[in-house]
């Protein structure tokens, strides 16, 4: 064993004083909330640019559209913030979004089986892909790039094998309700997002589980030989984003009101950018779903604003773009530190 990593390792099992970790915990808290204070008031700047030049931008029903269309992206983002913070990456989402509404319509539609049946079968078929994903990854060491590129081409062709292409479609009624339906003025599919960042933020800043994810995308050797399973970490967080995935997949198949294999075509792009525009380092070892959420939040009214305004398809690309890369520029200084 070379000494770096014995001397790694030993940095990694000890145990500050109390006053260190204080001191530790304060100076992350501080570096955490600047960034998210920075992005905050970046959002409020662009909604206040926007609200000016577009004035629907600011009406009810405006906001509310963008909340929905923001909450399933943002869901995906939960567990791609702990992939890429266990440094990983995961470009299979969009395509089992697709997969996975498909796959409900078929099962229930097409051959029958009763709703809720159906949606357990689909809920259990994204895990059992983040398994998959896990499973290659650890196991033979193929990086996660390769895999779920892969399976990004698979998931979408094998969406259009089932349904021949065409949507399957309508569900009972009842169904519409978890893309469709309000809690109070709140649409359903944000106030499960709400939830699911809350259980994200718990789980992955105050357990074991989540600090492991910390330490596994920080220095994954170190992490090993401390005693930290790092491939039953890396399993967790694909399996989990995948389900997230397959998840948001049934909420929007339930808002359309069909299994449609066309749909959710560069997702995977959206949910990256939400994450790094939000703080988490491409580098792995760190996460902020707070910042997830804020930046999920900008990219979605970026994009309202950009169709507000009228600006071209081809020139939101761009935009988009560009801002991904800047967030990754802006980052990397903070990764040399």
């Amino acid at each position: 064993m070379s000494p770096q990593i014995v001397k790694s390792t030993e940095a990694a099992c000890e145990t500050p004083p109390t006053g260190a970790r204080a001191s530790v915990k304060s100076g992350i808290f501080a570096r955490g909330l600047g960034q998210q204070g920075g992005l905050f008031i970046a959002l409020i700047v662009l909604s206040a640019l926007l609200a000016f030049i577009a004035p629907r931008f600011l009406t009810f029903n405006n906001i509310l559209n963008v909340l929905r269309q923001v909450s399933m992206t943002a869901i995906i983002a939960v567990g791609m913030t702990m992939v890429i913070t266990a440094a990983e990456i995961d470009l299979s989402v969009g395509s089992l979004v697709s997969f996975t509404g498909v796959f409900l319509a078929w099962l229930n539609l097409d051959h029958g089986i009763p709703l809720p049946l159906a949606f357990v079968m689909s809920l259990l078929m994204g895990t059992l892909v983040g398994a998959f994903i896990g499973f290659i990854r650890t196991s033979l060491n193929i990086p996660a790039f390769i895999i779920t590129l892969g399976l990004y081409t698979a998931l979408r062709s094998g969406a259009y094998v089932i349904c021949d292409g065409f949507p399957i479609a309508p569900f009972e009624a009842s169904y519409n309700w978890l893309g469709g339906g309000f809690i109070g003025p709140i649409p359903v599919p944000v106030v499960i997002m709400f939830i699911i960042y809350a259980l994200g933020y718990v789980a992955f800043n105050h357990t074991s589980w989540g600090r492991s994810i910390h330490a596994v995308g920080g220095n994954e050797e170190a992490s090993r030989l401390s005693g930290i399973n790092t491939q039953a970490i890396k399993m967790s967080v694909f399996m989990l984003t995948s389900t997230l995935a397959a998840f948001a997949g049934m909420i929007l198949a339930s808002r359309l009101d069909s299994g449609t294999p066309t749909v959710a075509v560069g997702w995977e792009l959206e949910v990256i950018a939400a994450v790094i525009i939000g703080g988490t380092s491409l580098y792995g070892g760190k996460g902020n779903l707070i910042g997830t959420l804020l930046g999920a939040l900008f990219v979605a009214v970026l994009g309202n604003g950009m169709i507000l305004i009228g600006i071209s398809p081809y020139v939101q690309g761009v935009v988009s773009g560009s801002v991904i890369l800047l967030a990754v520029i802006v980052s990397a200084p903070r990764r040399l530190r």
